[in-house]
């Protein structure tokens, strides 16, 4: 079998960034982890953690456009997030529309009988594992 890059998806918010990693073969996306925001630098250091634990070639953040496709403050916060992790690793980081993974990610929980009100850490990585899903099947 041909080994593929691995690659990090990277749901971000104000208060908590969903992560989760495609298989080595890059198959598949499972939820890796949920990153609280702190005011200095550790959850930047926590996600170059990953990477290099996990040998990650590329990481993906989900870029939030609005329903028209623009951007707007929510977009603009995440290209300042990714400027700044841009300095703490190695690897190329790029972008993916993100719309609607949060919602998708709520109603995959309900149907599955899981309640969301209080598992705000669970839709994060599933948003996470949703954006790259999404990106694995534009791919092959």
């Amino acid at each position: 079998m041909i080994k593929v890059d691995r690659i990090l998806a990277i749901d971000y918010g104000d208060k908590r960034i969903g992560v989760a990693i495609s298989d080595p073969l890059g198959f598949t996306a499972q939820e890796y982890e949920t990153i609280i925001v702190t005011n200095n630098v550790n959850h930047f250091l926590r996600i170059k953690e990953i990477i290099d634990e996990n040998n990650v070639m590329k990481v993906l953040v989900g870029m939030p456009f609005l329903m028209n496709g623009k951007k707007g403050e929510r977009a603009e916060k995440t290209e300042e997030f990714i400027k700044k992790l841009e300095k703490y690793v190695s690897v190329p980081v790029f972008t993916l529309d993100e719309r609607l993974t949060t919602s998708e990610a709520k109603k995959i929980m309900i149907s599955l009988g899981q309640k969301t009100g209080k598992k705000k850490e669970k839709i994060d990585r599933l948003s996470a594992a949703l954006l790259l899903e999404n990106y694995l099947r534009s791919i092959t």
